[in-house]
């Protein structure tokens, strides 16, 4: 009668446990010794404001994430066994785990229903996070208008009988989360420090002339965390502005002339009389081409009056499309994205002044406009700066006549007037 015996080993422990080496273990000890001592419970468990401080939350989805690592006892004390079972379940489970772990995450009141509250409140935070936190440069987008564009690209299918009110499905949430990469790459990365670069929180520097005023762009802070969600780490360090048709003139040739020093990929934005605004990011270089060409990191998105990525599906290789001064009706001379000549995802004719876009099945994308035959009133377009590649662009100017030679030489050849001259 004597013996007393230990509490049994909760099994989601024992299992998360063995996902972890001894060394990430005793990391984990360490932190929680750490975390325990600041929250002054004698070493037994985290409290609410500590965990949210250290993990850089606020807010209801701060709340939210306490309550699901805490197992919804509403105890308001996070355990040592509590950590490695969230940490293990969330960092180190099955895609399909981590998924689910932050669609119940997103439903922030916890009531079950994943709903258009719940999910304004999730971008509310986002967004505070990234961009206020920072500091928003003049002229970007009110916080409300972008988290409506972010939730008109949303889907809410499922029926609520204690309201009218439709919420999200599981299948919603993660169709949801493919056409907005970053969110689930932010939503996904919670447990771990921000000053440890949060996936989901990069944002690339934007560079342009000190004279050109930012709220002529049509490319905002907002915008580039969109679409830099689908781009590697490498990617979202500095992008330069190339050509903006306001400034360089709605030209083709000016276009290319503006971009054949820059060999890397781009980020091309339209605003069309529709207003509606939208683009392709090229990772291949703009070049000369009689086919279609380019490799699977390009696609398509759309910025506004919401907010998708379409990336390629693998049904065909009709990529990029960049044909000039080609005289056969077959080869339509202008740029573009996807789908088959004459009936592009995206494309934009040598004029410069009209377009189309079609739905496609290489990316899967819809018509990214109000109408198919688009005319656009604003065109620009970034140089995505790699990493590693900062200081090879700022020696881009060369000097010598001959260098001089070759970079004309190449654009007499873009334009397909090369041989003509000799």
């Amino acid at each position: 009668m004597g013996n007393t015996q230990s509490p049994p080993v909760d099994p989601r422990f024992a299992s998360a446990s063995r996902a972890f080496t001894q060394k990430e273990i005793g990391d984990l000890r360490a932190l929680f010794v750490s975390m325990a001592a600041q929250s002054q419970s004698d070493g037994r468990y985290i409290s609410p404001s500590v965990f949210q401080a250290y993990f850089g939350l606020k807010g209801a989805l701060g709340e939210r994430l306490f309550d699901l690592v805490t197992q919804q006892r509403k105890d308001q004390k996070l355990t040592f066994e509590d950590l490695v079972i969230a940490k293990g379940t969330y960092e180190k489970g099955t895609n399909d785990e981590i998924e689910e772990f932050v669609y119940q995450l997103s439903d922030v009141t916890g009531d079950g229903a994943l709903g258009r509250s719940d999910i304004e409140s999730v971008l509310v935070t986002i967004f505070d996070d990234i961009f206020n936190v920072k500091g928003s440069e003049p002229g970007s987008s009110s916080q409300g208008d972008m988290v409506d564009i972010f939730l008109n690209s949303a889907t809410f299918s499922r029926g609520d009988e204690r309201c009218n009110d439709k919420s999200m499905s599981f299948e919603d949430f993660r169709k949801w989360c493919t056409l907005i990469p970053p969110l689930r790459k932010f939503l996904g990365s919670l447990l771990i420090p921000p000053d440890s670069g949060r996936p989901g929180s990069q944002v690339p520097k934007l560079l342009h002339l000190d004279s050109i005023d930012s709220s002529m762009l049509l490319m905002r802070k907002e915008y580039a965390w969109h679409i830099g969600g689908a781009l590697s780490q490498q990617e979202l360090e500095e992008w330069k502005l190339l050509y903006h048709s306001t400034l360089n003139g709605l030209s083709f040739n000016t276009f290319l002339g503006s971009i054949i020093n820059d060999n890397g990929p781009t980020v091309l934005i339209i605003k069309d009389n529709e207003g509606y605004t939208y683009g392709g990011y090229a990772s291949q270089p703009w070049e000369r081409h009689g086919d279609f060409y380019g490799d699977m990191k390009s696609f398509l998105f759309q910025l506004h009056p919401k907010a998708s990525i379409f990336r390629p599906t693998g049904a065909n290789n009709n990529l990029q499309w960049c044909a000039v001064s080609f005289s056969s009706e077959a080869i339509p001379n202008g740029i573009g994205f996807g789908g088959r000549i004459n009936h592009f995802g995206l494309f934009l004719s040598a004029g410069f002044d009209q377009g189309h876009t079609f739905s496609c099945t290489t990316f899967n994308s819809p018509c990214l406009s109000k109408n198919s035959k688009i005319c656009p009133e604003v065109i620009e377009c970034w140089g995505v700066v790699r990493k590693g590649m900062q200081q090879e662009r700022q020696d881009g100017f060369r000097s010598t006549v001959l260098e001089r030679f070759k970079e004309d030489r190449n654009m007499l050849n873009m334009v397909g007037i090369a041989n003509a001259s000799e």
